[in-house]
């Protein structure tokens, strides 16, 4: 069996090196009849930067992603430094008509990316383009076939019941070791070319072209890639989660139904809606966390698509005004952060080796509460802001820019905090990083479940033997067994119910309930209380 698991975590590395030496492979040459077809089909009529596009890339030898993208990158900006020029003469000469026509020319960020990475799509040539499928067998494949051998010894798939952490701190690789932070780098590389230089990963997107055209009838995205790689490793580590806690039916439901709403709604849903010419929609990602639903460009799109569209508005409205409080009533916000949201399932499944990494120091805590409202309240302004502006037609709001509010969100929180952050610190900070510090709606969900649920976790103080196991594997940061030792029902608005405190506590401690709200206990008001009473009996020996 140990052969077994070291011959997997040999195939899957070397699928991995593949994957990532593939960056650097082929070659990237366009012609001047290839950029004329890429600026009319972009309708971009513009002679100064198509000349300085054929002057960078045409004629040259062909060249890798980093010295093709560079050239781009290069006109980009010499048409930028032209356009301000322009405009300053403008302004000079007041020529305000003609300064008008030259503005449509600029280059702005978001497209100065993308138009680097559409012509790096173009532009792509040799052994990957042309062998796709024997490269998504190198990569995905062996990365796939190596995981599942290296997880099945690994987890003991025929020891005897239980759940079983053996060795987690001795292990370099979930202890905070030099094997967590070479992942811990990886990830955030990862992330970071995702998001800032996706034409650099131009490679990975010829990988999955053909799996792209058979489910929207076009080429991949680098978010595309994103997608298919999320549902790639959930399911892998799914597999090591259905092995890990077999015997427990409420991980195995748990799993399986952030597995299903990860891959249907958030994946093949969106995509085939694509292909049908319909705006592609997770129908279960809820505002705030969808945080550019209210976006002019997402409003216009959905009021344009007719029937469709209309429903998705309404639906997007009603799932965040009526769906999300109900269902945090009756069942705490369990059902959405560890049974429904992606974010909170790559969490359970990629994470769960490094769960025990989070914080439950007192500071950790405090700055959970108050970063996690923080971007809750800036999402919420932001969205006031834009819609201000999407209504009326004005460019601000009591001095706050529509534009520059959107941008800096989706750079802050979108790019920064849910990607590179979020994920990223895995190894390092643990598997919820984002959904305690971060994630608007947990913040919403949180509190909702706090002062208006029925979900609670019950405790039985008089069983407890202290070991810690509950607190140890809190991914949410909690002090469970302060509260256990003492007999008190845990209402967190952090907690998201996963239900891993119950799982690993040898004495059936704990239990995940949804009880009437009379029995459920302010666990702030018990341990003041406590304290009060302590302080006078103090007070009285003096």
């Amino acid at each position: 069996m140990k052969a077994l698991h070291n011959i997997g975590l040999v195939i899957f590395l070397i699928g991995l090196a593949i994957f990532t030496g593939s960056i650097f492979a082929g070659s990237f040459n366009l012609t001047t009849e290839d950029i004329n077809t890429f600026m009319d089909s972009k309708g971009i009529d513009n002679e100064f930067l198509k000349k300085e596009l054929q002057q960078a890339v045409v004629g040259n030898e062909s060249m890798n992603i980093f010295a093709f993208s560079g050239k781009v990158r290069s006109a980009l900006e010499k048409n930028n430094e032209h356009f301000n020029a322009l405009i300053e003469k403008y302004n000079a000469e007041k020529n305000w008509e003609a300064k008008g026509a030259q503005y449509q020319y600029r280059v702005n960020t978001k497209e100065f990316r993308a138009m680097s990475f559409s012509l790096a799509k173009v532009a792509g040539t040799g052994f990957i383009v042309e062998n796709k499928g024997l490269m998504w067998f190198m990569t995905f494949g062996l990365g796939i076939l190596g995981a599942l051998l290296y997880i099945f010894p690994q987890l003991q798939l025929l020891g005897r019941q239980g759940i079983k952490n053996n060795g987690i701190y001795h292990a370099s690789s979930t202890n905070r070791g030099w094997i967590a932070w070479l992942v811990f780098v990886y990830l955030v590389s990862f992330y970071l070319l995702l998001y800032f230089y996706a034409d650099y990963v131009v490679n990975w997107t010829f990988i999955v072209d053909p799996i792209s055209k058979a489910l929207n009838g076009g080429e991949a995205s680098q978010w595309f890639v994103y997608g298919f790689l999320y549902c790639v490793i959930m399911m892998v580590m799914a597999v090591r989660m259905y092995i890990k806690y077999r015997h427990n039916k409420y991980q195995i439901m748990r799993t399986t139904s952030v597995l299903f709403f990860q891959i249907v709604f958030a994946f093949l849903i969106p995509e085939i809606m694509t292909s049908l010419s319909m705006p592609g929609y997770d129908f279960k990602n809820a505002f705030p966390l969808d945080y550019d639903f209210f976006f002019s460009w997402n409003l216009n799109s959905l009021m344009e698509s007719g029937a469709i569209g209309i429903f998705i508005l309404v639906w997007g409205i009603a799932l965040t005004l009526i769906v999300v409080p109900v269902m945090v009533y009756f069942f705490g916000k369990r059902w959405y952060c560890s049974w429904v949201c992606g974010c909170g399932g790559l969490a359970e499944t990629l994470g769960d080796p490094y769960r025990q990494h989070s914080s439950k120091k007192l500071i950790a805590w405090q700055l959970e509460r108050w970063l996690v409202h923080s971007v809750l309240v800036f999402s919420l302004v932001m969205t006031l802001v834009v819609l201000y502006c999407y209504f009326t037609g004005a460019s601000s709001l009591i001095g706050i820019p529509a534009e520059w509010i959107k941008d800096a969100y989706s750079l802050l929180i979108g790019a920064w905090f849910a990607g590179v952050i979020g994920t990223g610190f895995y190894p390092i900070f643990g598997n919820r990083v984002w959904c305690r510090f971060g994630c608007p709606l947990a913040a919403y969900l949180g509190l909702v479940q706090r002062f208006k649920s029925r979900f609670r976790i019950t405790t039985n103080g008089g069983q407890c033997i202290s070991c810690g196991n509950c607190s140890t594997y809190c991914e949410m940061g909690i002090d469970v067994r302060a509260y256990a030792q003492k007999g008190e029902n845990i209402i967190r608005s952090s907690c998201v119910g996963c239900g891993i405190c119950s799982a690993v506590c040898p004495r059936g401690v704990l239990k995940l309930e949804n009880g009437p709200e009379d029995g459920r206990i302010n666990p702030t008001e018990v341990l003041l209380g406590n304290d009060v009473d302590l302080m006078e009996l103090l007070n009285k020996n003096k």
